[in-house]
C-alpha cells in the first residue's frame, strides 16, 4: 500500500471513530493538492478540504492527526 492509500485508510478510521454512521467519499486524485471530501449522514452532506500532504502524513505524524481529527469532528457535529 502506498503512502496515499495508507493516509486515506487512516482518514476513514478517524471518521468512523467520530461517527460510524457517516459515509465518506474521497476523490481518487487531489485537485490543486487538495482533496474535497464528502461526509454524508442521512440527508445531510458536508464537504471538507484536506491537503494532499496532510493525507500522506496522517498515519505517521501526531500533529497532523490531531488537526485532521478536529476538522472531522467539527464537520460530523455539523451534520
Amino acid at each position: 500500500m502506498d503512502e496515499m492509500e495508507e493516509g486515506k485508510q487512516k482518514f476513514l478510521e478517524v471518521v468512523k471513530g467520530a461517527d460510524a454512521a457517516v459515509q465518506v467519499v474521497i476523490p481518487v486524485t487531489p485537485s490543486n493538492s487538495m482533496f474535497l471530501i464528502s461526509l454524508t449522514k442521512g440527508p445531510n452532506r458536508k464537504f471538507i478540504t484536506i491537503s494532499e500532504d496532510d493525507i500522506i502524513d496522517l498515519p505517521n505524524e501526531a500533529g497532523i492527526l490531531t488537526k485532521v481529527t478536529k476538522v472531522v469532528k467539527d464537520a460530523v457535529a455539523a451534520l
